[in-house]
């Protein structure tokens, strides 16, 4: 007789590692969590209840619930349209995908684009078939990881130079030659802005490539959210923007504005590109409902900048220096790891989230929270908001964050 009993399948015993892997595991879990954390992860968030005010995600436009949106999407869902399964470099002329990139080049003024499967995925791709061995390539110290991550696959010599310092940069280029210069156009850790003229003007006088993140820009900034090289005229004059649009467009995908030449050698030529999936029909209607919307969204950007510019006014009055960035990413630096998981705490005590950067997403001792404003944050979250911030400044040690102590130098 069959036995139809149903089984519970019993969770098998970790397996042993080797010590080069068991040594790695122990500087997380023993040397960071442990001894310096005091058992507690610093990521590890309190579930949050009714009324918290959530300010860990990216959705900078309130996209991700739209149901012009999602109705587009449910209707590539349920239509009868055949899937293409395959990496992109397989699709033929006049694919889904391809009608898409054609709709994002004339959305940001380009001759073509490259559509990802993530903003990683597009940075990394990029950067690896750019700069081969031996070709300096110049980094903000501040420009997104998945950049540096693409230089190392490549073989490309990182450069790297302090953040928006442009005569540290000529000095670089002065000293290592003609390269690849990368920036953020709008940086993801605390909200300051490129000095893109100024880097466009570098890049040309001394022959360099030009790579421009606008991950954070695109759709927020620019006329009709086409992102800030536009808004500074610039577009023909920059070689490649990059963007993820897992932020203001509130999907997974990534892009890379590029020439028709390039685009044919980059599908031959960039490993994410060959060896990753296309993207999918719900994805692709999803991004092509959220274009028109982005750029009839005017009034939702002008919500953002007057939001951003309240909260940022409010933090400054009580203390907080944010003055290093201007934009709707939030920057309250703390230093270290322990001081930065009393901040988050005193924080979600208070029913405000955040994100919590630290090593390797920001230098040793210069960990944050990081607080991203969208568009529809209310004047009551905007008051809880501020009135945490004010209760919180002598349990926080607000006076001795290493922002507190820079800003004081400086000033």
């Amino acid at each position: 007789m069959i036995n139809t009993t149903t089984q519970t399948h019993v969770r098998s015993t970790t397996l042993h590692m080797p010590a080069f892997v068991t040594k790695r595991m122990d500087a997380h879990h023993v040397d960071r969590i442990e001894q310096l954390m005091g058992g507690e992860h610093v990521h590890v968030w309190k579930r949050q209840g009714p009324g918290a005010v959530m300010l860990a995600g990216n959705d900078y436009l309130c996209l991700a619930n739209e149901p012009s949106l999602l109705d587009a999407q449910v209707r590539a869902l349920q239509g009868t349209d055949s899937q293409s399964l395959m990496s992109a470099v397989y699709l033929q002329a006049g694919s889904r995908q391809h009608r898409l990139e054609d709709k994002f080049a004339d959305f940001m003024g380009a001759q073509e684009t490259v559509l990802a499967q993530s903003g990683w995925a597009a940075n990394v791709g990029l950067l690896q078939s750019i700069a081969g061995p031996g070709v300096p390539v110049y980094l903000d110290i501040m420009a997104h990881a998945s950049l540096w991550d693409g230089v190392q696959l490549g073989g490309g010599k990182v450069v790297p130079f302090l953040h928006n310092n442009m005569d540290h940069l000529q000095r670089q280029l002065n000293k290592h030659g003609a390269g690849v210069i990368v920036v953020d156009a709008l940086y993801s850790t605390d909200g300051s802005l490129a000095p893109l003229h100024e880097v466009v003007a570098l890049a040309e006088r001394t022959g360099s490539v030009l790579v421009v993140d606008e991950s954070h820009s695109l759709g927020t900034h620019g006329p009709r959210g086409a992102g800030l090289v536009i808004e500074a005229g610039l577009e023909e004059r920059v070689h490649f923007r990059t963007a993820s649009l897992a932020k203001a467009f509130a999907g997974r995908a990534g892009i890379i504005t590029c020439s028709s030449r390039f685009k044919g050698y980059f599908l031959s030529e960039s490993r994410p590109a060959i060896f990753s999936s296309c993207l999918l029909n719900h994805e692709l209607a999803w991004f092509d409902a959220a274009i028109d919307f982005v750029e009839a969204a005017d009034a939702r950007r002008a919500a953002l900048r007057r939001i951003t510019q309240e909260v940022r006014a409010g933090l400054g009055r009580l203390g907080y220096c944010v003055d290093e960035g201007s934009e709707q990413i939030v920057a309250l630096e703390v230093g270290t790891e322990p001081k930065t998981l009393v901040l988050r705490k005193a924080l979600e005590n208070r029913g405000i989230q955040g994100a919590v950067f630290c090593a390797p997403a920001t230098p040793k001792n210069r960990a944050l929270v990081r607080l991203t404003l969208n568009a529809g944050l209310s004047k009551r979250e905007i008051a809880k908001l501020l009135d945490a911030c004010a209760d919180m400044r002598e349990e926080v040690d607000l006076e001795n964050w290493t922002s507190t102590l820079r800003h004081r130098r400086v000033h």
